[in-house]
């Protein structure tokens, strides 16, 4: 947990930039009767059965000090996934960038193993040497800020039925275009002084 904590109280530093990620779930869902749209004096309407339409993975990336963020969709989130979503942070997000701080959990996917299993080892090797991966604890994933920005996604963007994967996809963008104009930051507060007294119990007590 220090940490992470201690990661966040770092001044910021456009050359090695702080970047938070996390990963969820979206089932996609149809009407199974066409709803009512909304008119004067009434609100949308639509009937409580509905139709499954597969699941997306959704990939959040987020920089906390710039007010940046790219979320994506993939059909699943494999180790390939994950380091498909890397290389991209790397070469088209951050090219600049000397090294990159990832905080992310400690999934079984979220590890330098998973850029040897998709690239060749030379391409491994350079992703992995731009990478500084910073592990929130077991049972601390509030620690990310990317839930943050992954909650304000669920409520602006995803609180309603979406079927298809193209619009799933066009609404994920439209929505990350506007939170990226807005540049929407989080400013941290809690710090490991903090936590020392705050969550002592979670200290050794000697």
């Amino acid at each position: 947990m220090e940490e992470v904590l201690d990661v966040y109280a770092e001044k910021p530093d456009v050359h090695e930039p702080l970047i938070c990620m996390d990963e969820a779930s979206k089932q996609l869902l149809g009407h199974a009767i066409a709803p009512l749209p909304m008119k004067k004096g009434r609100p949308f309407r639509q009937d409580y059965h509905y139709q499954r339409q597969g699941t997306r993975a959704l990939f959040m990336f987020f920089a906390p000090h710039q007010g940046w963020r790219r979320v994506r969709s993939r059909a699943q989130r494999t180790r390939r996934d994950w380091a498909e979503e890397i290389q991209q942070l790397i070469d088209v997000d951050f090219p600049q960038a000397r090294r990159i701080t990832l905080v992310c959990d400690n999934l079984n996917t979220h590890h330098i193993a998973a850029l040897y299993e998709s690239f060749a080892p030379e391409e491994a090797h350079r992703l992995a040497r731009k990478l500084r991966i910073v592990y929130t604890p077991r049972n601390g994933s509030w620690l990310n800020v990317a839930e943050i920005e992954l909650s304000v996604l669920s409520r602006e963007c995803l609180a309603r039925r979406i079927a298809s994967v193209d619009e799933f996809d066009n609404e994920l963008s439209a929505w990350e275009s506007a939170r990226n104009a807005q540049a929407s930051k989080v400013i941290w507060q809690f710090t490991t002084v903090d936590a020392r007294i705050k969550l002592r119990r979670l200290y050794p007590q000697i």
